[in-house]
């Protein structure tokens, strides 16, 4: 039933059909992108980053399927259609809202260090730290994948249809071929150089004659349509036991700047159910994923400042409103580089980083000055005592987000990954692996203090994933998230604000011109927007530069009238109601 299903709706999407309710086209967005449609549906939505794998996702759905079985097939299509961003070879958070428990549970399947891990493991023999690529390229950046597992650990709690028919698509994609996109080709393209050592990667994204894949061809993988069938019948123990996990640890240990994952690494992964970090926001919770994830922390530290000033009143396209949000954004930031880290080896003040009272204080630094503030420090948080050093690590924008609503309520955000573009650019049985471990700290002390975000075995690298699910009156209101490293934080929170404070509908909030904060410049979308605004900001004393801000953020919206849903206009993925 299911693959006749996918079956019927790729024919209808290749043919160019629609249902009526999805026809209507947004007007283009203020940055230029293509626009993406305001969908409507009754019951059930899912959005994610390419055609294929929303219709994978759509027809479980059709066939009666959780949000969870949907997610198992748009993330292993996504495996073979966007390789770059996400896939087996990585990891993911998900934040899942379970309609009949009225419960949320957050689940962490980050990567972890391998056990024979230390915090030298990205200084050379000087003890000074790698540049980035240099760390990234090679085995050295490689943590071991949770992917596999995270999907089998949801599908166990919250899947109804069989885990065997879920990857039914992506492997009938793998064996016949999927039109290569503009936007991966492009990116093969752009990194030529550092694809083209590892031979198994050349040979996959490159024809003999050197050039790269090219937009509209169809492409094969064989080798992971056949590692997908071993999962669907073996369950994760195909991808944690036996020959892939050989491949892998053979790969990683005989790359370029050779890593220490083992075969224990792989015996030894667990998925971890962690609390989910609630904050308020006005009259919302903005629930999403804990530590190691710094996503739901800084946004509800950076919501929480914000909540002190009448966002509403002064609308969303004013220097004043924008002055707020940027250096609300530092004050979070810089809090973020100091505490933040996986909780199980240090301890992560999330309680005192979301007091209202620390929070007030934060907030009043703001209304002290109508300019920029001139310098911006860590504060001390409740029950405090002493500060970790600062973490610099380098968060490049990769991944990929998928927001998921089915016919019974339940609903997931979640975010996946294999951190900066096509990972550590090692290619095993058809999938990258990941270059996770480029998201610790570099450089593990300073001055004698330790830096949080150290390595150490076993651990979990920090992330700004935020995958987020908003309820009001305790029901879910908005399911979002968005790829893009460290910029997730700002892609999420300025679509919160469009909606919340500034009450556009999900299509709007999506298509804004992005303007955000990380802590350095205040980085604002190339448009005409920009444009006006880039003189004002500068004025008010912030370092602000035009740049491309390329979010791909996914969300749908729950209403008294139903479902609404788009997907960012930046990259080339849908959303598809049923």
């Amino acid at each position: 039933m299911l693959l006749r299903s996918w079956l019927v709706l790729s024919a209808l999407l290749f043919t160019g059909h629609t249902l009526a309710d999805n026809d209507a086209i947004a007007p283009e967005a203020a940055t230029g992108y293509r626009a993406s449609p305001l969908v409507r549906a009754e019951s059930s939505m899912v959005v994610s980053a390419n055609p294929y794998a929303s219709r994978a996702g759509q027809a479980v759905l059709a066939d009666g399927g959780s949000a969870v079985d949907a997610m198992i097939a748009v993330q292993s299509v996504l495996a073979l259609v966007e390789p770059q961003s996400s896939g087996i070879g990585g990891g993911a958070f998900l934040v899942h809202w379970h309609a009949g428990q009225q419960q949320l549970t957050t689940l962490d399947g980050r990567e972890t260090a391998p056990l024979a891990a230390g915090p030298s493991l990205f200084l050379d023999e000087q003890g000074q730290p790698l540049t980035f690529f240099d760390a990234v390229v090679g085995g050295r950046s490689v943590g071991t994948p949770g992917t596999v597992q995270l999907l089998w650990e949801a599908h166990q709690r919250f899947g109804t249809l069989p885990w065997r028919q879920l990857f039914m698509p992506a492997i009938e994609l793998a064996l016949r071929g999927f039109e290569v996109s503009p936007r991966l080709s492009r990116l093969i393209e752009g990194d030529r150089e550092y694809l083209s050592r590892d031979p198994e990667a050349k040979a996959y994204f490159f024809h003999k004659d050197g050039r790269a894949l090219q937009p509209g061809e169809q492409k094969t993988n064989p080798a992971l349509a056949a590692i997908l069938t071993r999962i669907s019948i073996e369950g994760p123990s195909a991808f944690y036991q036996g020959d892939t996990p050989r491949a892998i640890v053979d790969k990683v240990r005989n790359a370029p700047r050779p890593g220490t994952l083992a075969l224990a690494d792989f015996a030894d992964y667990r998925v971890k159910e962690r609390p989910a970090v609630c904050a308020p926001y006005r009259q919302y919770q903005i629930c999403g994923m804990g530590p190691p994830s710094s996503g739901a922390v800084t946004l509800g530290q950076i919501l929480g400042i914000l909540s002190h000033f009448k966002l509403s009143t002064l609308g969303p396209n004013t220097p004043e409103s924008w002055r707020l949000v940027a250096d609300a954004s530092r004050l979070a930031f810089a809090d973020r580089a100091l505490y933040l880290a996986d909780s199980d080896f240090v301890p992560v003040p999330v309680a005192g980083l979301l007091d209202p009272e620390y929070l007030a204080g934060r907030a009043r630094l703001l209304s002290q000055t109508n300019t920029a503030l001139p310098e911006v420090h860590p504060g001390l948080p409740p029950r405090v005592n002493r500060r970790p050093a600062p973490d610099q690590s380098i968060e490049f924008p990769s991944t990929s987000h998928i927001s998921i609503r089915d016919a019974a309520g339940n609903a997931l955000s979640m975010t996946s990954t294999i951190e900066s573009g096509f990972g550590s650019r090692l290619m095993v049985q058809g999938f990258l692996l990941n270059n996770e471990l480029t998201d610790f700290s570099f450089v593990p002390e300073q001055d004698g203090r330790p830096v949080a975000n150290r390595v150490a075995p076993g651990k979990r690298p920090r992330s700004s994933m935020a995958p987020t699910i908003v309820l009001h009156n305790n029901q879910p209101l908005l399911i979002i998230g968005s790829p893009g490293g460290s910029r997730i934080i700002g892609y999420v929170l300025q679509s919160l604000l469009n909606v919340l404070d500034w009450g556009m509908d999900i299509q709007e909030a999506i298509h804004q011109p992005h303007i955000l904060h990380r802590g350095e410049k205040l980085e604002i979308e190339r448009g005409p927007l920009g444009q006006a605004l880039l003189p004002a900001m500068n004025q008010l004393g912030f370092d602000s530069q035009l740049t491309e801000l390329n979010s791909g953020t996914h969300a749908i919206m729950i209403t008294p009238a139903g479902l609404t849903a788009s997907a960012d206009p930046r990259r080339e993925g849908v959303a598809l109601g049923h």
